[in-house]
């Protein structure tokens, strides 16, 4: 097991992502038939694997202000839901706009950027807790404004339906409507992951590094931490936008802005902690166990307990959704104590926190 954990350390992300997924792909009809007949009720795995990639690219956005930069952000969900509103907005029948899927795609992550550029630019000297207080309060503060907007977002109803993927007829003849939104989806994560590869060996990159380490020393240096904190702000909001507009083209709803709530922003930055903070495949996996454990794992055996207890809906206990908060929780100690840089750290950070300091001469 070692020596198979050392050979996937050593792959990069997009192999390892697209080679999971082709691997798996074929077999979701045969492990449907098998969930069918262990718990009487099927599970699409194709459709969970698209909120997995979603999750995946919002885990990507969260790691570019977090583990690239160093910023605590936790309203990460905030722009979750503006690039879902927005789509909403921009296809629904409701508006005049009627932009489609590709126009929504585009115009999604621009005004979730902007948003971005918003809460950085009056929050740029706030550090540490402090950040993390503010951008916390955004995230609520957006989520009461777009339950209290009914006129735009329709309230606790949501907004739709969503149009869906726009593609020529003989490839929608071809690959099918719901395969669309998986392939497309698969397609912004890879896309995702091959940009902030590039981002990661570029000066921006590097800069973003240098003021996570030490904002002072940065400045110094002849860097300008203002301006990186809004490119830090603006792009990993802008990523954050683009899964939103994924999400609810594949829900066909915005849903309501309730959805949007900092247990979402809370996840997504488990995911980063688990597979290990400024890592791309460290954000990758983090998504992979959490969103697997909480879409696929928890509701099948939720169905296995309460066929063991006889169909009884009504006992709390055997609904194993209400246990994974605290499955979440004992696995974050777990973490803490026993590998801090995560699963699947980045070199630097893994360095930092094993390598014993140099002695002084």
């Amino acid at each position: 097991m070692a020596a198979l954990w050392q050979r996937l350390q050593k792959q990069g992300g997009i192999e390892l992502l697209i080679r999971v997924v082709l691997l798996l792909y074929p077999f979701f009809p045969v492990l449907d038939w098998a969930v069918q007949s262990l718990t009487g009720q099927g599970i699409r795995l194709d459709r969970q694997l698209v909120n997995i990639f979603i999750f995946g690219l919002l885990a990507l956005a969260l790691n570019l202000q977090v583990g690239y930069a160093g910023l605590l952000q936790l309203g990460i969900a905030a722009f979750f839901a503006i690039g879902a509103m927005t789509t909403g907005v921009l296809t629904v029948e409701k508006y005049p706009f009627q932009l489609g899927f590709w126009g929504a795609i585009l115009v999604a992550p621009v005004m979730a950027g902007a948003a971005g550029l918003l809460l950085g630019a009056p929050t740029l000297r706030l550090r540490g807790d402090y950040l993390a207080i503010v951008t916390l309060g955004f995230g609520e503060v957006m989520r009461i404004v777009l339950l209290n907007l009914e006129n735009i977002t329709d309230g606790p109803r949501g907004l739709n339906p969503i149009a869906e993927p726009w593609l020529p007829v003989f490839v929608k003849d071809t690959i099918g409507a719901e395969k669309a939104i998986y392939a497309f989806a698969l397609f912004a994560l890879v896309a995702a992951v091959v940009l902030l590869r590039l981002l990661e060996r570029s000066r921006l990159g590097r800069a973003f590094v240098a003021l996570r380490e030490d904002e002072l020393a940065a400045a110094c240096m002849g860097l300008d931490p203002a301006r990186i904190k809004l490119l830090a702000f603006a792009g990993g909001a802008a990523l954050a936008g683009l899964a939103g507009a994924l999400y609810a083209t594949n829900l066909t709803t915005t849903a309501e802005p309730n959805t949007y709530d900092f247990n979402y922003s809370v996840m997504v930055l488990c995911c980063l902690i688990i597979g290990g903070l400024g890592s791309l495949r460290g954000a990758l996996m983090g998504a992979l166990l959490l969103m697997g454990f909480d879409n696929v794992v928890s509701p099948l055996l939720t169905r296995v307990l309460q066929k063991a207890i006889g169909g009884d809906s009504n006992f709390v206990m055997a609904s194993f959704s209400n246990w994974r908060w605290i499955i979440f929780g004992a696995a974050l100690v777990l973490m803490m104590r026993l590998r801090p840089e995560g699963l699947w750290p980045s070199r630097r950070i893994a360095k930092e926190l094993h390598e014993p300091p140099a002695e002084v001469a």
